[in-house]
């Protein structure tokens, strides 16, 4: 698929890595090989999966003239301190729109990301309530910019437009280089799905390519059936976006919604012991809200034996590790 067609600010330099997991697969019980793709190891402050979609967003927003970006996620979100990170390298202003998904949660004295977005030098946030309709909160915020005479941009929440989903087509066809390049087969792959447009890019690139390794995403916030229906409505608006001519059948698109525990950024038991398995086996951070839920799905659905022995499975990390520290308590236990 042609995606030179598109314009990006060349944040991704370089393929990031894949690295075998020999002591985390053990841990497990030898029965699968667990991979990992490092995209925490992405450009931007601290890295993250979120680097690869603002590649496309604020390539688009610069061709478009704009001198603010206006963003949304929840109050810990990693999506918000990577906008602000690259809005700041590119000389743009940038506002946040916070959603209180946990009624009273934002703290601006908090660690974490809430900590980085003031180093970050942030130049407004505006806190809403659980459920409000997040691009109509922040089109407010654009109007009363546009009445001071500034020219914002609007990246929706996760960058999760067929814009942003870009990236995650490019990251399947880096993927698909690195296992010729290394000799790798992968069996199955396993995806955080949250805001959809990871997934989604991932399996409109699987799709467009004709690689026939099954996905499974891991859902951290909406029950199944939604979080599916916008996977695939967002990878098939992906597909006509880059012209592919082809479709993604709906039953490549897999997310389970068994992990999210008592809702979204709440810490769930299994999260705990995921971030701790892999902390302690392999020296590598997971965050509390994606990568950790995630990761709790690849090992539960390992022991449960949803995997045939000897398979190859590869995880994507999308980073987060800064929210850690929003979530000393539930490690400290």
């Amino acid at each position: 698929m042609n995606l030179a067609q598109f314009k990006r600010r060349g944040y991704v330099k370089e393929a990031t890595p894949i690295e075998y997991l020999p002591n985390f697969s053990k841990a497990l019980g030898g029965k699968v090989n667990v991979y990992i793709k490092r995209d925490d190891l992405l450009p931007g402050t601290a890295g993250g999966n979120k680097t690869r979609k603002l590649d496309f967003c604020i390539a688009d927003a610069l061709e478009k003239g704009a001198d603010t970006i206006i963003t949304c996620g929840a109050v810990q979100s990693n999506h918000c301190r990577l906008t602000l990170s690259w809005a700041v390298k590119e000389g743009l202003d940038c506002y946040l729109v916070l959603e209180e998904r946990v009624k009273n949660s934002y703290k601006p004295e908090a660690s974490g990301n809430n900590f980085l977005f003031q180093l970050l030098g942030v130049k407004g946030i505006t806190v809403v309530e659980g459920g409000s309709n997040m691009m109509a909160e922040m089109e407010k915020v654009a109007d009363k910019l546009k009445a001071e005479g500034k020219k914002p941009y609007i990246v929706p929440g996760g960058a999760s437009n067929a814009i942003g989903a870009l990236g995650y087509v490019s990251c399947m066809e880096e993927i698909m280089n690195q296992m010729f390049t290394q000799g790798l087969n992968f069996d199955h792959m396993v995806v955080p799905s949250g805001s959809a447009g990871t997934h989604a890019g991932i399996i409109a690139g699987m799709v467009g390519n004709a690689i026939n390794i099954p996905v499974t995403g891991i859902g951290v916030n909406r029950p199944k059936p939604k979080q599916e229906e916008a996977v695939y409505t967002l990878a098939n608006q992906t597909l006509e976006l880059i012209g592919a001519g082809v479709s993604v059948p709906r039953e490549k698109v897999v997310a389970y919604d068994d992990y999210v525990g008592p809702g979204y950024s709440l810490p769930t038991d299994a999260m705990v012991e995921a971030v701790k398995l892999l902390a302690t086996t392999e020296g590598i951070l997971l965050d509390p809200v994606y990568s950790g839920k995630a990761m709790s799905g690849l090992i539960d659905l390992v022991r449960k034996g949803h995997f045939k022995e000897g398979s190859n499975i590869l995880f994507l990390h999308t980073g987060g590790s800064p929210a850690l520290y929003a979530y000393l308590d539930c490690f400290r236990k």
